[in-house]
């Protein structure tokens, strides 16, 4: 398992994930009712969080108490930092791209004119 996949696991219980950033687990199940946070569910139907949940949902327990912004704020601020991680993997798949083509073109440049 690569480590992208590990950190999209679903392993943590509400009540561990409650505990591990000091939230009552009404207020976890709350951020997931507002779409702030999915968790997996299991078969039985328990719900799983995973490292990046994990992640996400200190970066909103920061956002509302450290930073006192509200849950509509976090909501879009949220949505930002996906959409800037998102245009940095494009950023970066287009620059291995670019990478790749240059690389050839060097290639083809450096083995000159093919003799007659």
């Amino acid at each position: 398992m690569d480590s992208s996949a590990a950190y999209e696991e679903p392993l943590y219980y509400i009540s561990v994930v409650a505990k591990m950033l000091d939230l009552h687990p009404q207020t976890l199940r709350n951020y997931e009712r507002l779409g702030l946070v999915g968790p997996k569910r299991s078969d039985g139907n328990v719900r799983l969080y995973s490292q990046r949940d994990v992640d996400r949902l200190h970066k909103i327990n920061r956002l509302t108490v450290e930073l006192g912004v509200n849950l509509a704020g976090v909501e879009v601020i949220l949505n930002l930092l996906d959409r800037i991680d998102e245009l940095q993997d494009e950023i970066s798949r287009s620059q291995a791209q670019f990478e790749r083509e240059l690389g050839d073109l060097r290639r083809r440049a450096g083995s000159g004119p093919a003799e007659s």
